[in-house]
């Protein structure tokens, strides 16, 4: 009979705390702990997924109930409680899944088993795995049991998402953060794996699945265990990159070279290529702001080991940016920042991508043109500022021989020598010249204006408010017309007009259109002027107009004056609905 095959993430899972990946701030506080025997009686495991929190909850319950412990405060597997807790037949451990046990009844159940000892072993240990998913009724009724837990009690939680826990939870837990697994502990940790299963890998497929997982190990392991069986234990770069679905670094090579030549047919018939495979677009954006990422991270030797990327891909990320100048690198990532921003709503998404590559091949021209630029003005200041002569230094008086020595010259000769017109170089000269003439510009300019400085009249703000409601007839504006059109204007002070509104109606209208009438009888009048409101209602015109009578006080009317209409509405008994 065949043996059962298991996947690599739990065949691999590791039964020790020195085979547990990337996590050792975790394993040493926790054998130290052990070791001095200062365990508390909860804890909190949290971080992102597939990273160990789960696989150290196992190994601290395994260690803690083993009965003939290593000098490392290593389980030894061999005990009774270790082969009980191997064959998943412990009675002192217990998991629980919140995501399917998150009521009131199954935390009752556990608080009650909680009461009994342990028949074997020192400690009964309860992992709660996704304990973030327990309703908040679950976690108040675990409140008081896991602040004051039996002796022999000790609580694991774990969690993906700590900020969805109670902080009254949170107070009552050793808290331990689990960090992301770095890529090369990944590539090391499958390596040892495709050894023992009898695989031959390439460093850099193994580098790909890593970067794949983001930190993941079990992600990476279900990649491994997937790429193996496509390729029949072949890890190649080629295949990989195929079954993930991924775009090779030679087509961003490629792409790049394009790029920097200004290839425009190039680099669309690339693009063409690509999604004819059936990539999205932005899979190719996202992968090309990681490889210009690369580039700018080998313009510079210390950045170096930040970089990513398989062992083999190095060198040829060091040539390609001595190739793109920096200026180049920065202005496509905003560029491919930018475009990835705005793909998702995008209509014509191809259409999108292509326009984002144009950009790119122009960028060249572009940053060069301005670099250019900046040179010439720079050659331009230097040949307008000339540099300073250097003056000679004076001979000390003293060391001077006396047949030698002249007396100063008169003063008038110092002034006349002062005003003579030094020379000047034309360009200078030029520059003095338009100056002078700004200044010039200038005062007169400021004359005219106090010149022309006009007094408000009320003939004045008459005659700007009959234009703007003209205005606002030709614009078509109907219902502003006709509420400027029962309007008048009035002259407060100096620099103030009042617009009378006939009703509060209207001078809402009135408000809504202030800053609009100020620029316009600034613009009319030549005075900056202030527009205020106010309501004024005409007493006459309510007097004048008919009064609306309501149809009962209408038929009082109508039989006032027809007292026949009154006898016939009495005999015949009528009783009108109005």
């Amino acid at each position: 009979m065949a043996e059962n095959y298991i996947v690599s993430a739990r065949k691999y899972r590791p039964q020790t705390f020195d085979t547990v990946i990337g996590q050792e701030h975790i394993t040493t506080t926790l054998k130290n702990a052990i070791r001095h025997q200062h365990l508390a009686h909860a804890y909190l495991f949290c971080g992102p997924r597939g990273v160990g929190k789960t696989t150290c909850a196992r190994i601290l319950a395994k260690t803690i109930n083993c009965e003939h412990p290593s000098a490392e405060m290593e389980a030894c597997n061999e005990c009774s409680s270790c082969q009980s807790f191997k064959n998943n037949a412990s009675f002192n451990i217990f998991e629980l899944d919140a995501a399917s046990n998150n009521s009131v009844e199954d935390i009752r159940e556990l608080v009650n088993q909680v009461r009994f000892a342990p028949q074997q072993g020192k400690y009964k240990i309860y992992i709660i795995d996704e304990v973030h998913m327990l309703s908040s009724q679950a976690f108040n009724a675990f409140l008081k049991t896991l602040e004051e837990p039996p002796p022999y009690a000790i609580f694991i939680l774990a969690t993906t998402e700590k900020h969805k826990i109670l902080p009254t939870i949170l107070s009552r837990c050793q808290i331990f953060d689990f960090k992301r697994i770095t890529t090369q502990h990944i590539v090391d940790h499958l390596q040892g794996i495709a050894t023992k299963e009898g695989m031959i890998a390439q460093e850099a497929a193994l580098h790909v699945i890593a970067q794949k997982s983001e930190g993941c190990m079990r992600d990476a392991l279900s990649m491994l265990d997937r790429i193996a069986g496509f390729t029949n234990g072949q890890l190649s770069y080629a295949a990989t990159m195929e079954h993930l679905n991924m775009l090779d670094a030679d087509f961003y090579f490629q792409l790049g070279d394009c790029l920097l030549s200004q290839d425009v047919s190039g680099t669309l018939l690339a693009l063409d290529h690509v999604l004819e495979r059936g990539f999205e677009g932005n899979v190719i954006i996202e992968g090309l702001a990681e490889h210009f990422r690369n580039l700018l991270l080998c313009k510079d030797q210390r950045m170096v080991r930040l970089l990513e990327v398989p062992n083999d891909h190095k060198p040829i990320y060091l040539e390609k940016a001595n190739q793109a100048p920096p200026s180049f690198i920065i202005s496509a990532l905003n560029v491919l920042n930018e475009a990835e921003l705005n793909y998702k709503n995008a209509s014509n998404k191809r259409l999108h991508i292509e326009m984002c590559l144009i950009r790119l091949c122009y960028i060249l021209q572009v940053t060069s043109g301005q670099a250019e630029k900046k040179k010439s003005e720079e050659l331009v200041v230097k040949k307008t500022i000339p540099s300073p002569p250097v003056a000679e230094k004076p001979t000390p008086l003293a060391t001077q021989p006396l047949s030698s020595y002249q007396p100063p010259a008169p003063r008038q000769e110092i002034v006349n020598a002062v005003s003579e017109p030094s020379p000047t170089p034309p360009v200078a000269r030029r520059v003095v010249k338009t100056l002078l003439d700004d200044i010039d510009d200038l005062e007169k300019s400021s004359q005219l204006k106090v010149e022309e400085k006009k007094t408000l009249t009320i003939e004045m703000a008459v005659e700007a408010f009959e234009i703007y409601k003209r205005q606002l007839k030709e614009d078509g504006k109907t219902m502003l017309f006709a509420q400027f059109s029962s309007m008048s204007v009035e002259l407060a002070s100096d620099d103030e007009i009042r617009i009378v509104a006939p009703s509060d109606l209207s001078e809402e209208y009135a408000k809504e259109q202030r800053n609009q009438l100020i620029d316009f009888f600034r613009e009319k009048t030549g005075v900056l002027v202030r527009v205020t409101t106010e309501v004024r209602i005409d007493e006459s015109n309510i007097q004048n107009q008919p009064t609306v009578l309501s149809k009962s006080d209408l038929l009082q009317v109508m039989m006032e004056h027809n007292p026949a209409l009154a006898s016939l509405k009495e005999k015949l008994n009528l009783n009108i609905e109005y």
